[in-house]
């Protein structure tokens, strides 16, 4: 079992203050869960200790690793909101009870789902450490699920790749994701776990000591160019990844060629890019497989420049070349933003991707005035406090408890906007709107404000007018061109991708005077 100093030990540079917080949390958890055992008959103070653990081993600062500790007394003791608050502070107080509400969620099958997703979002909406702290909760507990009753252990780990997993990729924590998937894979699909793993077996039988020998040719060629500063890691693809490839593949395992990954971390972008050079050298690459997304982020942020090759010992290997920030936000995504000291990787000087991204992806955790009053200039301009992914705060608005929308939009609604492929188009100022695939300068209009999209009169495209049911691309830059006397249209429904403009473009067409007139010469016939 974790002690507090092992926790504390992991919390970026701590002070007196964040240690005595630490410590204090930690004995009061052992202290109220003294009496409880869990299924495996350890103490309960083991699973509130491993959360606590991996919270500050993501980066989280003290209150949220305090939180943390504190996820389940509420719940589970005699503990009340008002002696955490008195003990804690109001912020921890928050995000306990902001896991407490999520934890009633539970899972059963696709309506009660949709309804636990839902309260998933509008938890979160006003504090995202509520859903890292709940998602390094749900990651100890598939650690430890086969100690569990088998009839709970496929609704724990259905509920997981369903909702958990699809919101950790969209946060960019692509080192949690990857875990909770291959976690819950065997318990969900018994049968075609064991089939990726004997493929797996059979194509590397001893896939780590050939990546290792790989790794030493390559670390041996960048020390002889004189690129010191870098670490080199490896990885084989994760179960369950690899068993949604191989059914696009017809099951057949030689079609797939990142099976076997090789990451370098270097000092800065340069170094990525001479880098690839090197390894392109050294090994040949296959064709059309070098993908650049330092230039081209992926729409969760992610960052990396990726190559196959194949090397002399006939191995087809995948190469990830990053910077170390590069590394910190693809392995723990939002987390590593809301980190409140800088994390001790960050000795690239120039600002991330991220960085840019984060005026327009992350609202200030403030509630939002009416619409109406707020100008656009503000909102960008807000001081970020904590920041939220802006389609989080969005799904929380649209679906607040008095929202009108039928849950089963909701999940449609999550599905099209959320967890479909996103695109990222700027501004002529060079913000970044973050869009589904097929969006239209309509949802971009939307996006940037309401006023925007109800007085939409025109658009251009990389400085070309276009058409309003236009489809982006991905680096598009779109200006909208307003008047006062436009508004929306019936016919932009046909073409708008996202929940968000659809249900205003709707309320302005229903609150159109002209229409209602319309309405009532119709009525007099």
């Amino acid at each position: 079992m974790y002690s507090a100093e092992d926790i504390i030990a992991q919390i970026n540079s701590p002070n007196e203050a964040d240690r005595n917080l630490v410590k204090k949390a930690y004995d009061y958890a052992a202290e109220a869960h003294k009496a409880h055992k869990r299924y495996s008959g350890e103490p309960y103070m083991t699973h509130v200790a491993s959360v606590g653990y991996k919270l500050a081993a993501m980066g989280m600062e003290p209150r949220t690793v305090c939180a943390g500790l504190l996820h389940d007394t509420i719940e589970d003791t005699a503990i009340t909101s008002e002696d955490i608050g008195s003990n804690f502070g109001e912020e921890v107080l928050f995000l306990v009870e902001g896991v407490t509400k999520l934890s009633s969620v539970r899972y059963y099958g696709s309506d009660r789902h949709n309804e636990s997703l839902r309260k998933l979002f509008v938890a979160t909406s006003q504090d995202i450490r509520v859903l890292i702290i709940k998602l390094a909760d749900r990651l100890h507990n598939l650690e430890t699920l086969h100690h569990i009753p088998t009839h709970k252990q496929l609704r724990i780990a259905q509920e997981t790749l369903e909702i958990y997993v699809p919101v950790a990729h969209r946060l960019g924590m692509g080192k949690l994701r990857k875990e909770l998937e291959d976690l819950a894979f065997p318990y969900v699909y018994p049968k075609e776990a064991k089939r990726v793993t004997e493929l797996l077996t059979t194509r590397f039988g001893k896939a780590n000591e050939m990546l290792e020998r790989e790794r030493k040719v390559l670390q041996k060629r960048l020390a002889e160019v004189k690129l010191t500063n870098f670490h080199t890691s490896f990885r084989v693809k994760g179960l369950y990844s690899l068993y949604h490839k191989l059914k696009r593949k017809d099951w057949d395992i030689q079609a797939i060629y990142d099976l076997l990954a090789m990451r370098v971390v270097v000092t800065s972008v340069e170094d990525c890019y001479r880098t690839l050079g090197i390894v392109h050298e050294l090994w040949r690459p296959l064709p059309k497989r070098v993908k650049d997304y330092i230039a081209f982020p992926k729409p969760n942020g992610y960052q990396s420049l990726h190559t196959t090759v194949t090397t002399q010992n006939g191995v087809i290997l995948e190469i990830q070349i990053r910077t170390k920030q590069m590394h910190q936000e693809s392995e723990f995504g939002v987390a590593s933003h809301i980190l409140y000291k800088n994390p001790k990787v960050s000795d690239d000087p120039k600002p991330s991707m991220f960085s840019n991204l984060i005026p327009t992806l992350f609202r200030p955790f403030t509630k939002r005035e009416d619409e109406k009053e707020t100008d656009i200039k503000s909102i960008a301009e807000t001081p970020h406090t904590q920041k939220i992914p802006l389609w989080i705060s969005q799904i929380g608005q649209a679906y607040n408890h008095d929202s009108e929308n039928p849950t089963s939009d909701f999940v449609e609604d999550a599905q099209s906007d959320f967890f479909s492929s996103r695109i990222f188009v700027f501004t002529p100022k060079g913000d970044v709107v973050d869009l589904p695939v097929g969006a239209t300068p309509i949802d971009f209009a939307y996006a940037i404000h309401s006023e925007v999209g109800d007085h939409t009169f025109g658009a251009k495209v990389n400085r070309k007018m276009v058409q309003l049911d236009t489809e982006l691309r991905n680096g598009d830059i779109l200006e909208i061109d307003t008047r006062k006397s436009a508004k929306p249209s019936p016919k932009w429904l046909l073409f708008a991708r996202t929940s968000l403009a659809r249900r205003r473009i709707r309320s302005a067409i229903e609150n159109d005077p002209e229409n209602q007139h319309k309405h009532n010469q119709h009525g007099h016939h």
